[in-house]
């Protein structure tokens, strides 16, 4: 999920979006110190969660949400108890009292996540053996879908039982392992670098020797992939003549 923190004080904002690190699932894209920060990010980034100050100058966190066509999920995070009723009123996911209580939020989280994961999906084609880069994927996160060739797909990241999946400017969040996901790839197209990644081999621009006798390639966007020790042995017996 792609979030924004909004907050008048600094500290506040760096300590929740260090609370967030903790959380894969959770992307801070942006973080705003004034509602017009944030509608201007907001209109910009799209994104899934907003974590919200009420009392900030000029304008309150309601009067911001009042200007937006289209409201993200919203966690109001501020010092003042009185605005619980109203945030509620407004459709927050919850309401959060700073100092923000590490426990607190994880139970916050994890009421909002197990709701979306229930919405996120991949669907692979009938299983018929291995999928081939012309084959076509159905992935769905959140409200966005998207039906992608696999040659379009220049990489998946783990991230704990979720995969990253990296084409054109998109990085959607879907819960399946990688492990799954390598099984029913081609080797010859799809090689994993790594614990982490598995990288399209066709989107590689650039490869050089790495520490301790792996490899770092790079792909067409720019984006370095380290190819570990193991894996690099894997990687010259396969690209060898």
């Amino acid at each position: 999920m792609k979030a924004i923190v909004v907050d008048d004080e600094r500290l506040a904002r760096k300590e929740l979006m260090s609370l967030l690190k903790d959380y894969h699932e959770i992307e801070v894209i942006d973080e705003c110190s004034n509602p017009e920060e944030a509608l201007e990010s907001i209109r910009k980034n799209d994104p899934d969660l907003l974590f919200l100050d009420i009392e900030m100058p000029e304008k309150t966190g309601f009067d911001l949400l009042q200007e937006l066509d289209k409201s993200p999920k919203v966690i109001f995070v501020t010092a003042y108890d009185e605005y619980a009723l109203k945030a509620f009123e407004v459709n927050a996911l919850d309401y959060l009292m700073k100092p923000v209580d590490p426990d607190r939020l994880k139970d916050t989280l994890n009421k909002v996540l197990s709701s979306v994961h229930e919405e996120e999906e991949i669907i692979l084609p009938v299983d018929r053996g291995m999928l081939t880069s012309s084959d076509q994927i159905f992935i769905k996160d959140g409200e966005k879908c998207w039906f992608v060739h696999l040659k379009d797909i220049r990489m998946f990241e783990s991230e704990g039982n979720y995969v990253r999946i990296y084409f054109e400017n998109f990085k959607p969040l879907v819960l399946k392992s990688l492990n799954s996901l390598e099984d029913r790839l081609d080797p010859k197209v799809f090689f994993r670098a790594n614990r982490k990644y598995i990288i399209n081999l066709k989107w590689i621009t650039q490869m050089e020797n790495w520490f301790n006798g792996g490899l770092q390639v790079t792909l067409k966007d720019g984006e370095k992939v380290e190819i570990s020790r193991r894996q690099a042995v894997k990687f010259k017996a396969l690209m060898s003549l």
